[in-house]
């Protein structure tokens, strides 16, 4: 019998440009991008327009699976955003 990965190891994934990655990359990458006031902006949720924290961030966004989505979404955005912006001179 072949050795098959174990349950705990995770598949290599080396075209996603998230895995590896934290929650908490993300956001404090985003923070730092954006502002807590676009990102507010970006994504209207109280984590991020009232009294925003990584840490009150993390706690919802870790319960609340549409709205890492849309921060995953938006980080994928941000990156290709400085992509293109790296590529001009």
């Amino acid at each position: 019998m072949p050795d098959s990965p174990k349950p705990s190891e995770a598949p290599e994934q080396p075209r996603n440009p998230l895995h590896g990655l934290t929650l908490e990359a993300m956001v404090l990458a985003l923070q730092a991008h954006y502002g807590w006031d676009e990102l507010g902006q970006r994504i209207p949720v109280r984590c991020f327009t009232h009294e925003p924290s990584v840490n009150s961030s993390l706690k919802f966004l870790r319960k609340t699976p549409w709205a890492r989505e849309k921060v995953e979404g938006l980080y994928l955005f941000m990156l290709r955003e400085i992509r293109r912006g790296a590529g001009r001179v």
